[in-house]
């Protein structure tokens, strides 16, 4: 029997939002976990506090069962449907909608939904870009986000008694998706990851976006999966496909397809920021996988590096928990060969949550006096008094060195609840 994770973050959340007059939706990459946190989890939660079967209306668009969903893809419908299950103005009622982006025009219907003083409205979807970038013109401002991820390395630890160093590595092989609970052996995980990637995740783009040429759609997505870590942008991605994977493709295309790619949540680019400067590199950006076993399948678990794989985990866990996050680089002028030049040192991330920042280095292995000093130049370059870290792969007590930076192991990060 699949276990049961409790996701207690995001029911967190949800329980936060509950009847506060705005629509919450939740988000995230298909098979992520959002019908089950509302329609097991949440929906459980809302019976143990004196909410009746009754007042709980699910309708769920994820499925290719034409009698189990009827018409309600029509609006009109659906609209209908809803409302006659809707039989008080004073009772309380929940209307969860999954995969609402399947019906067209669906905002019409929240929105009405919304404005009854009863109705408390909860829909997911996995396509950001009418969830995210158009969420104040379609909710009219009365949107409230909730991105789910896979399991992170904690929810991934729930239940299972193995040592917590050969759980890391069963995560950053086959990663967090919540489906491979119930995949048993090595082959499952990896048949079931891979047929994420070409039934659900390519087909939906492709059609979603009218896509032509779906192998080139896929050789970026490998692409991009090849450079996790790697400052990227459109048109150097284009070289490398074309240099590499023999994909004549412009940088145009490029740029269209890794939108499509990240309004999927399957990647995030994170911007890079120059600390002195005050400024974006508007251009260029490291691409992180949402899931680093998606990543991992995309290639045919063919490169393993650790040290990229680690720090995909560490962003993905810095999202996770709520903070915005950039790649940074550090300038400072010095002495090199006889002449004055600017220099640029590399920052993981600089991490912020609105009032706090965090410039934080990953780094895998601390073995050599030169290995520290290549993680330490860029954090010492920084003046202002915000916390430095260094998260090192192995597993050490935390400590504090003369220059103020905090060192922690990787377990100890993944494992707290804060930085």
């Amino acid at each position: 029997m699949a276990q049961y994770v409790q996701r207690e973050t995001y029911l967190r959340q949800l329980i936060d939002r509950k009847d506060n007059g705005e629509v919450k939706i939740v988000t995230g990459p298909r098979r992520s976990g959002k019908s089950w946190l509302l329609n097991r989890i949440y929906k459980d939660y809302l019976l143990q506090n004196d909410v009746t079967e009754d007042q709980i209306i699910i309708v769920s668009f994820d499925t290719d069962d034409e009698e189990e969903n009827g018409d309600l893809n029509d609006r009109q419908a659906l609209k209908k449907y809803l409302y006659s299950r809707i039989t008080s103005d004073n009772t309380p009622y929940y209307i969860i909608l999954d995969e609402v982006q399947e019906v067209d025009g669906f905002e019409k219907i929240v929105n009405g939904l919304n404005k009854k003083d009863n109705i408390d409205v909860y829909i997911t979807g996995s396509n950001s870009h009418f969830l995210s970038s158009d969420i104040k013109t379609i909710f009219r401002g009365r949107g409230d986000e909730i991105k789910v991820w896979p399991f992170s390395f904690k929810e991934f630890c729930i239940n299972r008694t193995e040592p917590v160093s050969e759980l890391w590595k069963e995560y950053y092989t086959y990663g967090g998706m919540p489906g491979l609970l119930r995949q048993r052996t090595p082959e499952q995980k990896v048949s079931y990851l891979q047929r994420l990637w070409n039934k659900t995740y390519l087909d939906d783009v492709v059609e979603r976006h009218h896509v032509k040429n779906r192998e080139a759609l896929s050789a970026l997505a490998d692409a991009l999966c090849s450079s996790i870590g790697s400052l990227n942008n459109p048109n150097r991605i284009a070289n490398v496909m074309k240099s590499v994977q023999k994909v004549d493709i412009d940088q145009e295309t490029v740029a269209n397809y890794i939108g499509y790619l990240e309004e999927a949540f399957l990647f995030e680019g994170a911007k890079r920021y120059n600390v002195k400067g005050n400024k974006y590199y508007e251009s260029i950006k490291k691409y992180y996988a949402i899931d680093i076993g998606l990543r991992n399948a995309k290639l045919n678990f063919r490169q393993q590096e650790i040290t990229h794989i680690m720090e995909n985990v560490i962003y993905n866990e810095l999202r996770m928990r709520g903070l915005a996050v950039d790649v940074g680089v550090v300038e400072s002028r010095e002495k090199r060969e006889g002449k004055m030049q600017y220099i640029q040192y590399e920052i993981d991330f600089i991490a912020n949550n609105g009032t706090e920042k965090f410039y934080i280095q990953s780094a895998f292995a601390l073995d050599t006096e030169e290995k520290r000093q290549q993680e330490l130049n860029s954090l010492l370059k920084i003046s202002d008094s915000f916390r430095k870290i260094v998260i090192v792969g192995n597993d050490i007590a935390e400590y504090t060195d003369d220059n103020g930076i905090r060192y922690m192991g990787l377990f100890q990060f993944l494992l707290s609840h804060q930085l």
